[in-house]
């Protein structure tokens, strides 16, 4: 088949040695091994791609349709856009994600939420990720969820983060918004004891 081709024809990526990531991320050797036997796991060939990713990310929202999260999540963890997300990728994206300081995580946030990079959020790509995160959810989860909570959610955002109502939030207004939010600092920590 055209899939056993392309496994095939792929090179099989090799990630570099868990002493230098050990270096470069904030996890220790052991769980370097503990995370790289579960994406090998799931990614024998050392890399996956959007489809595969979408793939392994529905088994967590079996409820809800998360392919357009996924997709954003994804395009947050390719960080050189070459397709692919290898285990240095993963890695180094959830090294940010549980163990970063609260600059490198709302960053990192901030990056997954500015869809088109040009280093601003606009009403719509908020509202693009907020329906998403909805459809993750899916419809048991709210079900009597009205239409329009995902468009209020985003105006409830702008009122809190848009400071100079410009009508775009940029990184400053995004990381001073979230710092003074007691809400999100206290999720912030949530992912401290992670793994």
């Amino acid at each position: 088949s055209v899939e056993d081709d392309f496994e095939l024809s792929t090179v099989c990526h090799r990630p570099e040695s868990m002493d230098k990531l050990e270096e470069q991320t904030k996890f220790t050797k052991k769980e370097l091994q503990v995370l790289y036997r579960g994406f090998k796991n799931e990614c024998p060939c050392g890399v996956v791609n959007e489809e595969n990713f979408k793939n392994i990310y529905s088994q967590f929202f079996p409820q809800g349709d998360s392919s357009m999260y996924a997709h954003f999540l994804f395009e947050a963890f390719d960080t050189n856009k070459n397709g692919s997300v290898s285990f240095e990728d993963f890695v180094f994206g959830l090294s940010i994600i549980l163990r970063g300081t609260i600059n490198d995580r709302l960053n990192w946030a901030f990056n997954l939420y500015d869809l088109n990079k040009d280093g601003c959020i606009t009403k719509e790509e908020m509202l693009d990720i907020m329906k998403s995160i909805y459809d993750m959810m899916g419809k048991y989860t709210y079900p009597t969820m009205i239409d329009d909570a995902p468009r209020e959610h985003v105006e409830s955002f702008f009122q809190k983060m848009d400071q100079n109502r410009d009508g775009v939030v940029t990184i400053d207004e995004f990381i001073d918004s979230c710092k003074k939010d007691e809400n999100i600092m206290q999720s912030m920590q949530l992912f401290d004891n992670v793994i």
